[in-house]
């Protein structure tokens, strides 16, 4: 059986087959179109804006479309760029005639703000959602900066953090496998002074008022009971440093102190046997070595005499270098005679020399290198120290730029 209906443009008609014993939804008894020859042409020139794009089709193929990329963030989103099958990504629109090399590159894209508004790709399994950052705690001082300096901004309400001790924290943070945000907080007070010691620092660290504190914080038993520490990066422990005396004599006949009797006995037997020597070979054959004998002795003794003193010798050298010593050896010694030590101010070697035996008022607190300086400079007065005690990379820095004699 066969039914047809007339043919009308802009419709179209189908040639119904027998559908007798056949499922109403088997493919085969979908109906034939009469107007075939002509829906090609009518498909080739067809052009509409759909859901996914642009559809066209050139040459009887469909042509893809221009992809709009968008950074959905949260419940917001914005543009960063498109994507076409001829030029790749771009941050803009661009037509069928520019020549833009093709890019595959996240650098031709707008920038990308991930989950914790952060411009950063998360790194890892484990992405910030929440966008809480780590308050991570530095301590401000005045002196020894070279581990930590934080440097105030009035103008624009800034701070800048450096040091080494900075540097090493972040190296470490790179080093991690994924992202962790953080932010520094200086201990200070609004004036920009420090807020307190390193032991008050540690404690806001166990009261939960910072996450962690970075800086040159030496382990101690007593704050080791309150938080906990990572590996030593620097060499720790406490050390003394005195003014050194300089050994050598001063006079004008330093030259004769490595001179012994028995070196000057062998010396000038040396002297006189090279001369007579000399003398001997070249008084027949030389005008200079002959005459009356006043004249050959003065020669021969010249000519030795010149082969010993202008040859180059390493004399010298025991003369120059210095021969120093330290002026003081002993604690005891300093104990003994209620002399005066430097610290510095606000550490724990303050309650160490106190538990040593010394008393407050020979006890002088420092803040810097330069305060340390000026009374190890006037050691040997009243208001002079003759020892500084503090932890071995700090007096390291201060002997790298003073020397103390």
């Amino acid at each position: 059986m066969e039914r047809s209906s007339p043919h009308r443009r802009g419709n179209f008609s189908f040639k119904n087959v027998n559908i007798s014993g056949s499922s109403s939804i088997d493919l085969e008894t979908i109906g034939i179109n009469q107007n075939g020859p002509e829906l090609g042409p009518a498909l080739k020139n067809l052009k509409f804006k759909g859901l996914a794009g642009d559809f066209r089709l050139v040459d009887g193929q469909l042509q893809s479309s221009i992809f709009e990329i968008l950074n959905v963030n949260g419940r917001g989103e914005r543009r960063i760029g498109f994507w076409t099958q001829k030029n790749g990504l771009s941050k803009r629109m661009l037509d069928e005639t520019n020549s833009t090399k093709y890019c595959t590159l996240n650098t031709c894209l707008g920038p990308i703000i991930w989950p914790g508004d952060s411009t950063y790709v998360p790194r890892g399994w484990e992405i910030p959602t929440k966008g809480k950052k780590l308050v991570i705690g530095v301590p401000v001082k005045d002196g020894f900066r070279e581990f930590v300096n934080v440097t105030f901004d009035p103008t624009n309400k800034t701070k800048e953090l450096t040091g080494y001790s900075m540097d090493i924290f972040k190296a470490l943070l790179n080093e991690l496998p994924y992202l962790v945000p953080y932010e520094f907080i200086p201990f200070a007070m609004p004036n920009g002074t420090g807020a307190g010691t390193y032991n008050d620092l540690i404690y806001q660290v166990f009261l939960q008022n910072l996450d962690a504190a970075v800086g040159d914080i030496t382990i101690r038993a007593n704050r080791a009971l309150y938080v906990d520490f990572t590996l030593p990066y620097t060499e720790s422990g406490m050390s003394m440093v005195v003014p050194v005396k300089d050994g050598r004599r001063k006079d004008a006949w330093v030259f004769l102190k490595p001179l012994t009797w028995e070196l000057w006995t062998t010396s000038v037997g040396f002297f006189l046997v090279i001369g007579f020597v000399v003398w001997l070979l070249k008084h027949r054959i030389n005008e200079d070595f002959r005459g009356p004998p006043h004249h050959q002795i003065g020669t021969s003794c010249w000519f030795s005499f010149s082969t010993m003193v202008f040859a180059r010798t390493s004399l010298s050298s025991l003369l120059t270098v210095q021969q120093l010593q330290p002026a003081i050896n002993d604690v005891n010694h300093i104990l003994k005679n209620k002399q005066n030590v430097g610290y510095p101010k606000g550490s724990f070697v303050y309650g160490i020399l106190r538990e040593l035996g010394f008393d407050d008022h020979n006890l002088k607190p420092y803040h810097s290198p330069e305060q340390l300086n000026e009374p190890f400079a006037n050691w040997s007065g009243n208001d002079g120290i003759v020892a500084a005690f503090d932890e071995k990379p700090s007096l390291k820095s201060f002997l790298a730029k003073y020397k103390i004699m």
